[in-house]
């Protein structure tokens, strides 16, 4: 299996903006960029997934 990390950005039209980085051999999430950045382990990860998909949460 490939663990090499994930990167999905926030703003695909330009690059410059933050991503999510799924880093599976580090078992974390990174979002956002250097000096404004959230890690979460993949369990956090998982739970707000899963709120998502489940609706508990939706676009503002």
């Amino acid at each position: 299996m490939d663990k090499s990390p994930v990167r999905v950005s926030l703003c695909p039209a330009c690059g410059a903006c933050p991503e999510v980085v799924i880093d599976v051999a580090k078992d974390e999430v990174r979002i956002g960029e250097e000096g404004n950045l959230v890690r979460l382990t993949t369990e956090v990860w998982n739970t707000l997934v899963e709120k998502i998909q489940s609706r508990e949460l939706a676009k503002l």
